[in-house]
């Protein structure tokens, strides 16, 4: 009996030894949805930083090219179905994950890439000087779906953003042909999830959090893309993936890590009602 070959993704992000986030709230989101997942690291951290310190440091850009290189020669990038990249190191990692994107689309064409801009958040910029200006140079122009949040977003469009119509006329401008916008502020003071193409935008909200752990972005980034894979449409993928981490945030109390693990059956059964935008 031959088993159907799952979805593959190739996610270049963050590396923690404890907690979930980059990579260790991806490759198990993507995993639990039946997706195969080759994971490189651009940073090797202890924690993250949120926990008041942290050990480790950022992967030399060279040493991350030569690990591209070393699953392309293998074949380990052949039948990738998706790279999704987020947290960088370094600005000039930004040119090593364009170059593993071409790769993966000369030997895949249909392969989608989705491009989640860890570069800041409410509180301002946090990656290191030159990074945002990297991926809006050589990431952007590449990617099928862009997944800021409202900093990020107002950041890489030049505009305010003080509504979800905002945030639909500021994801229309970066000229992609689907933005998942998130943090976007919704009447009554919720907080909403919108994807936005040229033609249609959805949104999903829930009630503010009093607070949300580490990660919530790098797992709704994922859940989205790993549904998308699945065969979601637009719609469906927004209501599983904003539900889930919507869940994930309310089991998560006020740690300052994801709760994946305990609520891993929230990943593929939770869902938030969508409306268009």
């Amino acid at each position: 009996m031959t088993l159907p070959r799952p979805p593959r993704v190739l996610s270049i992000q963050s590396e923690v030894a404890a907690g979930h986030v980059g990579n260790g709230a991806a490759r198990f989101a993507l995993q639990r949805l039946g997706v195969d997942v080759v994971a490189l690291p651009t940073v090797l951290f202890s924690n993250h930083p949120g926990h008041g310190g942290f050990a480790g440091r950022a992967v030399p850009a060279a040493d991350l090219e030569a690990l591209v290189e070393g699953l392309a020669a293998r074949g380990f990038l052949d039948g990738v179905d998706a790279v999704l990249s987020g947290y960088l190191g370094e600005a000039a990692q930004a040119e090593c994950v364009r170059e593993a994107v071409r790769t993966v689309k000369r030997r895949n064409p249909g392969a989608l890439y989705l491009l989640d801009p860890v570069f800041g958040d409410e509180g301002g910029a946090y990656a290191r000087p030159g990074v945002a200006e990297a991926m809006a140079r050589h990431l952007l122009p590449l990617a099928d779906i862009v997944a800021p949040n409202r900093f990020e977003l107002a950041s890489l469009s030049s505009r305010r953003i003080e509504s979800a119509a905002d945030a639909a006329a500021a994801a229309r401008a970066l000229g992609r042909p689907l933005v998942l916008a998130t943090s976007v502020p919704c009447a009554g003071g919720a907080i909403g999830t919108a994807a936005v193409t040229a033609a249609e935008a959805f949104l999903a909200s829930a009630p503010r959090a009093p607070h949300a752990p580490s990660g919530t972005g790098d797992l709704l980034a994922a859940l989205f893309l790993g549904w998308r894979l699945k065969g979601a449409a637009v719609e469906e993928a927004l209501g599983r993936a904003a539900g889930a981490v919507t869940d994930l945030i309310a089991l998560s109390g006020d740690a300052k890590d994801l709760a994946l693990v305990a609520g891993q059956d929230r990943l593929s059964e939770a869902r938030l009602n969508v409306r268009p935008l």
